[in-house]
């Protein structure tokens, strides 16, 4: 039997078919999204999570762009 086979038949047994069609997979990547999310918060990997990572990261690119506006206005001046 076939991989695609197997997974028709897996998916053919959960419920709801009748009643709601193709949504009826909604709870599951609702609790698949949740999940992720949570991790995201909570585990760290060394000393960060995922979102101080990404927050530093911002930080950063907020920064990046004051110093190249300031150089930018600097350059202008001078040119003046």
């Amino acid at each position: 039997m076939s991989f695609r086979a197997q997974a028709r038949r897996v998916l053919q047994r959960v419920p709801g078919k009748q009643r709601f069609g193709i949504y009826r997979f909604l709870p599951f990547f609702f609790v698949l999204g949740g999940t992720m999310e949570w991790i995201m918060i909570n585990v760290r990997v060394g000393h960060e999570t995922f979102y101080d990572v990404y927050r530093r990261k911002a930080s950063e690119r907020q920064y990046q762009r004051k110093l190249e506006d300031a150089a930018e206005i600097e350059l202008q001046q001078s040119i003046k």
